[in-house]
């Protein structure tokens, strides 16, 4: 079935917290490397790397093939799309990516020495190897499924069954109602024991409550400790390349008693760990906030009257 009907919890998982990586991509690579750098090798890994290459998108692809080493690429071609050039152990060797470089053609010196003539590689050329991995090379003889922009739409659904599927696992096994999200009982967080990090935008530390509650969060672990002058909030300057554990909906900020109310599927022993709650842009579906029953009046967090010119 459909990725959403059966989830798993990943052996290591980073946030990136955001839909598409144009806007950062160094961060996009250390997070690759953070990830993989956890991969055993006991088992065979295989790597579904994203749709986009055209542009960077390409120069990041090239750069991922450099860093991970594959000992395969499967590249499937569309026949009426000719965007792409075979990715080649040779094209990979000589192209340079987004932040690595392709290895120039190794110019040849002659010397003459003692009458017999030795060729000789130019200093610094032909350092590193032409890498070695098979190509398989698909090229199907049909034209190409779909229309373009049809595919952002179809992955934004999909991300929505996503969240859903996991906040499913907050609902009782057994078959009954839907408990809508304000039925559940949420924990208790004090602004001290987390720290916090809008990934996508900056936001000034007065408004960090407002971009906060009614949030989709990564749940995190940093390796810091968290060090808190005052009783909070405590707001990291910088996105950490760090585990997260699971995600959660900051379904209230009780400013009272400093406290996140947050409800997750996350087991307690994991959320012991979480001190670091990462924000990005991907948002809570909509249906969850305007379809829930039992709301009389207007709706939290959703409004009509709103001027979309702005």
């Amino acid at each position: 079935g459909p990725p959403f009907t059966h989830q798993q919890t990943p052996r290591k998982m980073v946030y990136y917290g955001q839909t598409s990586c144009e806007q950062d991509t160094e961060r996009y690579l250390d997070v690759v490397k953070y990830v993989f750098s956890s991969y055993k090798k006991e088992v065979p890994l295989v790597i579904n790397t994203m749709g986009w290459v055209k542009g960077e998108g390409l120069l990041l692809l090239i750069d991922i093939i450099r860093l991970l080493s594959p000992s395969h690429i499967v590249q499937m071609d569309v026949y009426d799309w000719k965007a792409m050039a075979p990715l080649t152990p040779e094209y990979v060797h000589l192209t340079p990516g987004l932040y690595t470089k392709g290895k120039q053609q190794a110019k040849c010196k002659q010397m003459a020495t003692s009458g017999a003539e030795n060729w000789k590689l130019s200093e610094g050329e032909g350092d590193a190897l032409v890498p070695e991995y098979k190509l398989l090379y698909v090229h199907p003889e049909f034209p190409r499924a779909g229309v373009a922009g049809e595919a952002r739409v179809h992955s934004s659904i999909l991300r929505d069954m996503s969240i859903l599927g996991y906040l499913g696992q907050l609902q009782s096994p057994d078959i009954g109602a839907v408990l809508p999200l304000h039925c559940l009982v949420p924990y208790q967080v004090p602004f001290s024991a987390v720290a916090l990090r809008v990934i996508h935008t900056d936001v000034a530390p007065t408004n960090i409550m407002y971009a906060v509650n009614a949030s989709w969060v990564g749940l995190c672990r940093i390796l810091d400790e968290i060090r808190c002058q005052t009783d909070g909030p405590v707001l990291l300057t910088q996105t950490p390349v760090c585990d997260c554990l699971g995600f959660g909906i900051v379904r209230g900020v009780e400013m009272e008693k400093k406290l996140y109310h947050v409800l997750t599927p996350v087991p307690p022993e994991n959320l012991r760990l979480v001190n670091c709650l990462l924000l990005g842009n991907i948002a809570i579906p909509n249906c969850i906030l305007v379809g829930q029953q039992g709301v009389e009046g207007e709706i939290p967090y959703v409004t009509s009257d709103y001027n979309y010119s702005i």
